[in-house]
């Protein structure tokens, strides 16, 4: 027999317990694909919607898997302030003390068992099980304490709770915006003097954390309404070119991909057309869209002036957004005059050149925090503030840039006053030459679309 001592018949010495480790398990890839959304958002400063889509197909998600991942991740960025709240009432230590990653699994969980249909012990089991493969045993049972806390009440629960009582602070909680966004959409509501305010903001609060149905549109001459009805879709009746898809990936109807139809929130369809649609008395053939990256706008315009024998001009500052806008506007190039990369401040073309002109103003964005879920937790008020100088240069501009006679439409997707009426008000202030001829606030809980603030100029 040979002898166990000789070398190469050793049995290998056990590892400390006896066992060797047990394999992590690999996590669910429907929660695995969100929580690596969350990840990149939160080291890499990604964008949940522009990332989304390639993760889905990295982890081959298609039909309700892709639809379930979209909910949990953007759902839970939306509601991050409440929930890390009621996290931080769960857990055995300060907030700051989680461990990011453990803290991202964390608030996947907490929006499964809160705001979602998934049974207590799924949403649970499936985050213990993220977190183990993707952290480590320790917080994995760490998790699950705090989880199984966290399961134990009812959102509204919760939210009766921990709540501040203080009008603002109470909705700022509810419903999870920082607390300088819901005074700034307060004061927004406040300013057309409805009849509640409290009610009012309390419906827009919960509107922005309501995830948006796909829109389409219809370019006009180029794809039609029953085109896009016959492949899912729905007319709202608000837009004449708007379609709401019920399901599915848009890019593969045959009109979106070959950039007839497009992608496009019926606010941003209302406010090309505002510009369109004012009256004008003669010459109507050169159209300016002064900030027009990433294109949607520009190529609606182009299609309703191609079939008026009209000409729209792009400008673009940033190099990669004129590239988008000049591959948006292919379908349309009977109306498309070029794509010029410039700044708006700072105009390559003559004064009063221009028949009509639109100045999609850069913003805050507060208009659209339901499509873009992180969005509220980046945007600062010194940030507003940086930005009013150049949207009021950029209305300058355009005003110079149109002939005696033309129009204007000055456009936010925001709804802060000092973005809109504050902006419109001092340009309007020190020309002799401006007309405001109307204005109009669209709101989520109102019209079903971002919170778009547009301003009719007219130039004498």
């Amino acid at each position: 027999m040979a002898d166990p001592r000789r070398k190469g018949n050793r049995r290998p010495a056990p590892q400390a317990g006896g066992r060797p480790p047990k394999p992590r398990p690999a996590a669910d890839p429907t929660r695995r694909a969100a929580y690596d959304v969350m990840t990149a958002v939160r080291v890499d400063g990604a964008y949940t919607n522009l990332l989304l889509p390639q993760v889905l197909r990295k982890y081959d998600l298609e039909g309700r898997d892709a639809a379930f991942t979209t909910e949990l991740v953007s759902g839970t960025i939306r509601r991050q302030g409440t929930y890390d709240v009621i996290i931080g009432a769960c857990a055995d230590r300060p907030l700051a003390r989680i461990e990011a990653k453990v803290l991202d699994a964390l608030r996947l969980g907490t929006h499964q068992l809160l705001s979602m249909r998934v049974p207590a012990h799924a949403a649970i089991s499936t985050t213990v099980d993220l977190v183990r493969s993707t952290v480590g045993q320790g917080p994995a049972g760490f998790s699950n304490a705090v989880l199984r806390r966290v399961g134990e009440k009812p959102l509204e629960e919760w939210v009766r709770l921990l709540a501040p009582t203080k009008v603002h602070e109470f909705a700022a909680f509810a419903h999870s915006h920082p607390l300088w966004v819901v005074d700034a959409l307060a004061e927004a509501l406040a300013a057309e003097k409805p009849a509640d305010v409290r009610s009012e903001l309390d419906a827009l609060l919960a509107a922005d954390n309501a995830a948006p149905r796909v829109m389409l549109v219809a370019r006009p001459g180029l794809a039609t309404l029953d085109e896009l009805v016959l492949a899912g879709g729905e007319p709202t009746g608000r837009s004449p070119y708007a379609v709401e898809l019920g399901g599915g990936d848009p890019s593969v109807i045959p009109a979106v991909a070959e950039g007839r139809a497009g992608v496009q929130d019926e606010g941003s369809q209302r406010v090309a057309l505002a510009l369109a649609a004012a009256p004008l008395e003669g010459r109507d053939e050169r159209w300016l869209d002064l900030c027009s990256g990433p294109g949607g706008k520009t190529a609606l315009l182009a299609a309703v002036a191609a079939q008026r024998g009209a000409l729209v001009v792009a400008n673009e500052r940033q190099h990669h957004r004129a590239r988008l806008v000049a591959q948006g506007v292919r379908a349309a190039g009977a109306g498309m005059a070029g794509v010029i990369t410039g700044d708006g401040t700072q105009p390559a073309w003559a004064s009063a050149a221009f028949d009509r002109v639109l100045v999609d103003a850069p913003c805050s964005g507060l208009g659209a925090l339901r499509r873009r879920p992180e969005a509220r937790w980046r945007k600062t008020p010194a940030e507003v503030e940086e930005l009013v100088p150049l949207q009021t240069a950029l209305l300058d501009t355009a005003v110079d840039a149109v002939r005696a006679g033309g129009v204007v439409v000055y456009a936010t997707c925001s709804p802060v006053l000092a973005e809109t009426r504050g902006v419109v008000d001092a340009v309007a202030r020190t020309r002799t030459d401006v007309t405001v001829e109307r204005t109009e606030q669209l709101w989520p809980h109102r019209d079903g679309c971002d919170a778009m603030y547009l301003a009719v100029l007219r130039r004498g």
